[in-house]
């Protein structure tokens, strides 16, 4: 008797979807945190604090996504898109390996924030195109990997996989 196959992974279009509703459900989540963060500090100005306000709400963001992660394998949106982190052999995630997912997954991002920082760039638009090709090129590693998981899955032993009532019937 063989295993039963592992789930599959989402497309990347419906991971890439889920990473958008993310940030604008996160929106909502770092406004409430940084006006927390502006009355318990009295900040009166935004340049006043900035790396306090940063750095709390790195925490905040690791807070929730840990939390979710580990207790049911999806956050808000990883729910609406039936996407589901689980560990490579189909656990549960921990919330060790949850947080190093969090900071691993900060490799969506730091190689375009660090180019930016490198050329002195400040502006909007050039911030926004840089970060935008650095997250559209970061996924698109994923089709390197055989089973098309994310290359910080990969280090952290963990995987997004459709959730059960999505998964094609074999």
């Amino acid at each position: 008797m063989s295993a039963p196959d592992p789930a599959p992974a989402p497309p990347l279009a419906r991971r890439l979807a889920c990473f958008v509703y993310e940030g604008v459900l996160l929106f909502g989540v770092l406004m409430v945190a940084g006006f927390i963060y502006a009355t318990a500090t009295q900040q009166r100005h935004a340049l006043q604090g900035t790396h306090g306000l940063q750095a709390f709400l790195f925490v905040v963001l690791g807070l929730y996504f840990v939390t979710f992660w580990s207790r049911t394998g999806q956050t808000l949106a990883m729910q609406t898109w039936q996407i589901r982190l689980l560990t490579r052999d189909g656990q549960r995630v921990s919330a060790l390996r949850a947080g190093c997912r969090y900071l691993a997954a900060w490799m969506w991002f730091a190689p375009a924030l660090l180019a930016l920082w490198l050329a002195g760039i400040h502006t909007p638009w050039a911030s926004f195109t840089t970060l935008l090709a650095g997250v559209l090129g970061y996924a698109a590693l994923a089709r390197l990997h055989p089973d098309r998981q994310y290359w910080h899955d990969a280090l952290c032993g963990t995987r997004l996989v459709l959730s059960p009532k999505n998964r094609p019937r074999p």
